[in-house]
């Protein structure tokens, strides 16, 4: 085979080639979600955050009131202390004092553990409830983007809000016609307001 003849072979093959990419790039159906949008704006998420922002209010109100418990023990521990260095305490006296500022020290130190324990407790609570609200609202969200996905007969689908390490998004360009955003927000709200079920709040122990 002459070079004419292989340099003619090529071109062909390479205009194959080229041809049959552009098909397959036309197959291809492409549509994009604004995660990070569709969270926000889905109602049951708005309805979460009051909710765990109650819990938060109560839980730090119950540790208010073991705090103010707790500084008054120990401005009684104190004032016990002032009044045994007192010269004309008499020894009987300043014994039952002593006992019984040894006993509130010992109440006191307790109490301290107690509230430790309360916030370490009420912390590992209030983070579980977060995960789990965080976790069905994320698997309502991917169901309805599926569902999306079947019906439009999509092949491919990118998050708008995803960011790389760089900060860039991995999409950095697509028309408004792929994205499926607000039908996806519709979607979630219009079932969440029918069933007018919410997520529930952290139970107390």
């Amino acid at each position: 085979m002459n070079t004419h003849a292989r340099t003619a072979v090529s071109l062909v093959a390479g205009l194959f080639c080229f041809a049959t990419a552009g098909v397959a790039h036309a197959e291809l159906n492409v549509g994009t979600v604004d995660m990070n949008r569709v969270f926000k704006d889905y109602g049951k998420t708005k309805d979460a955050e009051a909710k765990l922002n109650e819990a938060k209010n109560a839980a730090k109100k119950e540790f208010d009131e073991r705090a103010e418990a707790y500084k008054k023990a120990l401005d009684e521990i104190n004032k016990l202390s002032a009044q045994l260095d007192a010269p004309a305490i008499r020894a009987e006296a300043k014994a039952q004092k002593v006992k019984e500022r040894d006993d509130k020290i010992a109440q006191i130190k307790n109490r301290e553990r107690e509230i430790n324990e309360f916030r370490q407790t009420r912390e590992q609570q209030l983070q579980q409830q977060v995960q789990r609200m965080r976790d069905g609202i994320l698997a309502e969200i991917t169901d309805v983007v599926m569902e999306q996905v079947k019906s439009r007969g999509l092949d491919l689908v990118f998050d708008k809000s995803g960011a790389s390490l760089n900060g860039f998004s991995p999409l950095l360009f697509s028309r408004d016609r792929g994205d499926f955003t607000a039908d996806v927000i519709a979607t979630l709200n219009k079932r969440g307001s029918a069933s007018g079920a919410s997520p529930a709040a952290p139970t107390t122990p």
